[in-house]
């Protein structure tokens, strides 16, 4: 893969020119539906579904954002259909739903990609902020599977469900609130696959490690040396996240469920993650120094 600026953002041009392994048609007359498709991994996610012939549907918060990517979708031939909502509200989630079945009489994938998080020691999160952090990323991942799961019951259809989390299994000090959240949303993916297998609704997850992106901006530069702590040492991209999503929703993953995916570089098996910045209790000597703040954050 081309270098690219780990803390730019990848036009939607330049996310349709990457190279992928899958054929062309793929999803050819089926509908997928990102949350938080505007930007980022929903962007990339929504992007390659759209190459391989899927129509798109997207939701967020941002009605602004949604118009930007109707544009770039459209500027790319890709039809798409995007409804303001968030999926913290189980009224605004039935209706998107509602809105789908109206619209295509069909959802044949959901990628609950829509989530955030920030970086704050433990003991200084607000209450705001951990329900904030906790009701996006597990409540309203969950709005959005019941809904999608009781419309494909009572239209006799099957599902298919791909969560997009975090790497829990190891410590992620820093963001306790993604942590509870996070693993809350796993161990409820992996519950649930077994309980609506009989509906014939597969659901798995892709556990992501740190992507490169903009909003890497927002951590101290003290966090930088962990970004690509694992084996592959380096940071995974968004187009690596959108092809883990198309195998598992794909015809290659049909004998898959249930599954939490890591795409991690290998974080999972050894590596260090500090959200905001090794402390001094923890190093070791050889342990990389913090970058100069003025050096590009």
């Amino acid at each position: 893969m081309a270098e690219h600026d780990p803390y730019a953002a990848r036009t939607p041009e330049e996310l349709a020119a990457l190279p992928t392994v899958f054929r062309e048609g793929l999803f050819a007359g089926q509908v997928v539906l990102v949350s938080g498709g505007a930007g980022g991994i929903g962007l990339a996610t929504s992007i390659l579904f759209g190459r391989l012939g899927a129509t798109l549907v997207a939701c967020g918060r941002s009605a602004e954002r949604l118009a930007d990517y109707e544009r770039a979708l459209a500027r790319l031939e890709i039809p798409c259909f995007t409804r303001p909502a968030t999926i913290r509200d189980p009224e605004q989630v039935a209706a998107l739903m509602d809105a789908v079945w109206a619209r295509y009489g069909r959802l044949d994938v959901l990628v609950n990609n829509a989530g955030g998080q920030f970086a704050a020691p433990a003991g200084e999160l607000s209450p705001k902020g951990w329900h904030a952090v906790v009701e996006t990323n597990l409540t309203g991942t969950w709005y959005m599977m019941q809904a999608a799961a009781r419309r494909w019951e009572a239209h006799g259809q099957a599902g298919n469900i791909v969560n997009i989390s975090a790497v829990v299994t190891r410590p992620l000090p820093g963001v306790a609130h993604t942590v509870a959240a996070r693993a809350g949303a796993n161990a409820l993916s992996r519950s649930l696959a077994v309980e609506w297998a009989p509906l014939g609704i597969r659901i798995n997850t892709v556990a992501v490690g740190v992507v490169a992106s903009p909003g890497l901006r927002h951590y101290p530069p003290t966090a930088r040396p962990s970004f690509d702590h694992n084996p592959l040492r380096r940071m995974g991209d968004v187009q690596d996240i959108a092809e883990a999503c198309v195998y598992l929703a794909g015809p290659a993953g049909r004998f898959v469920n249930g599954v939490v995916l890591p795409v991690d570089g290998g974080f999972d098996v050894w590596g260090e993650y500090w959200p905001l910045g090794k402390p001094d209790y923890f190093r070791e000597e050889g342990d990389a120094a913090a970058p100069d703040p003025g050096d590009g954050l």
